[in-house]
């Protein structure tokens, strides 16, 4: 039987009790999880252990783990040429009340801080050895091979969400098929990264989706800092300029204007720019 979204509770993992999960988790890997350490998320929490490494713990419905799992932390842990934690080990088990799993994935520690918050209101001012080794990551990614589809927002990707999401936001007779599909991190954000040393992290969503998403998402990520947005298409420029990267925009764009947007979000005048000229652009072209 499939189970439907509603039948698992909806949960918040900043407000909800947590003890006896970091409980079990530190049993189970043998060690012990720092309270102080603690960082809260809507669905995930993290921790630094007694061993120098952090273990990231999800909870997840059973309705949103998919054909392909959510071991996307794991699943990483073979790709080449990407500036990431080094994958440790995992736990999984089932909840023995509530229609859900929780999973604690093990890694070495991060090599800086989180730049920030997923949507950036100030410049971070990063170097350009920052910038080179963030796009040679990037690259090296698409360049993967993988059966794993990616799930933005634990939604998989698909030509249908694409063409609906796309359509629902932006009118005009202009075809939105996705030429390309390549892996991608499909999370990518200022959350997700480090710096001064550059590291890409939180891979539980990635997969095969459409050329173009992650430099989309970090740019979307961005516009509350003009700069910064410009300084994503310079380095990305090579995905904005494609086709579908366009699309993976106005994909993103729609994200922003769409039903469950805040009226004071100071990325959606830059935003409507946009994706008003890429959709002249896709009617002429």
């Amino acid at each position: 039987m499939t189970l439907s979204a509603s039948t698992t509770r909806a949960v918040d993992l900043r407000v909800e009790p947590v003890d006896e999960v970091l409980d079990r988790v530190g049993r189970s890997l043998q060690t012990c999880l720092a309270r102080d350490t603690v960082v809260r998320k809507r669905r995930s929490i993290g921790a630094r252990t007694d061993r120098g490494t952090w273990v990231r713990i999800e909870r997840r419905g059973l309705d949103k783990i998919g054909v392909q799992g959510w071991n996307g932390t794991e699943c990483a842990a073979r790709l080449d040429g990407i500036a990431q934690p080094a994958w440790r080990g995992c736990l999984v088990w089932r909840d023995a009340d509530e229609p859900v799993m929780w999973r604690a994935d093990e890694t070495e520690l991060l090599p800086g801080p989180p730049i920030g918050t997923a949507v950036l209101t100030e410049d971070p001012k990063l170097p350009d050895e920052w910038w080179q080794a963030f796009s040679s990551s990037v690259d090296a990614l698409s360049a993967q091979d993988t059966g794993r589809v990616a799930t933005p927002d634990t939604v998989a990707i698909t030509q249908a969400l694409v063409t609906e999401s796309i359509h629902s936001a932006f009118s005009g007779d202009f075809d939105t098929t996705v030429e390309q599909w390549v892996p991608a991190h499909a999370d990518l954000n200022w959350a997700n990264m480090t710096a001064p040393t550059f590291c890409l992290f939180d891979w539980e969503d990635w997969g095969i989706a459409p050329r173009g998403l992650d430099s989309a998402s970090l740019w979307g990520s961005s516009l509350a800092v003009p700069a910064l947005a410009d300084r994503v298409r310079q380095e990305r420029r090579h995905d904005f300029e494609s086709r579908d990267g366009k699309l993976m925009t106005l994909f993103v764009c729609a994200k922003i204007l769409g039903p469950g947007a805040h009226p004071e979000d100071p990325r959606q005048e830059p935003a409507r720019r946009a994706a008003e000229q890429i959709v002249a652009e896709l009617q002429t072209g």
